[in-house]
């Protein structure tokens, strides 16, 4: 019968996670303030295609909305994978989630100028992806060999 201890390293992962928690608190705040500035109403999610294009506060607006909500599209998958990944592979896993969190920050940083081109700079957070994503799978492998 296979079993996961969990060693002293996994205190990494727990804090990968929770910094990734302020992150997305820093994005959602970032985007408050946005939508002030933008003056959108609540409940609207965004400014229309004709708003944004006539109003440059509400394009930038939009873009951090966007940049805010994509990564919460994908923060439950990025926890999972840390946590699992890291049962077996605590540090790599951590240094995945980092990279992660420092792609998503440098994405969120371009979306936000107002180009959605420029969120392409943080691209390189894929790399933290595919780390959580390789040590997922190992630690899976482990547990079932």
């Amino acid at each position: 019968m296979a079993h996961i201890e969990i060693t002293r390293e996994f205190g990494y992962v727990i804090i990968t996670g929770i910094v990734s928690i302020f992150v997305t608190i820093y994005l959602g705040q970032s985007a408050v303030a946005a939508r002030r500035k933008a003056g959108i109403p609540y409940p609207f999610m965004y400014a229309t295609a004709e708003e944004a294009k006539n109003d440059h506060n509400k394009m930038v607006f939009n873009c951090y909305q966007r940049a805010h909500l994509n990564t919460m599209e994908n923060y439950s998958q990025f926890l999972f994978a840390l946590v699992i990944g890291g049962l077996k592979y605590p540090i790599l896993s951590s240094i995945g989630g980092v990279i992660c969190i420092l792609g998503r920050l440098v994405y969120a940083w371009g979306y936000q100028t107002g180009d959605p081109s420029k969120r392409m700079r943080g691209r390189f957070g894929y790399i933290g992806i595919f780390i959580l994503g390789g040590t997922s799978i190992a630690s899976a492998i482990s547990l079932l060999t």
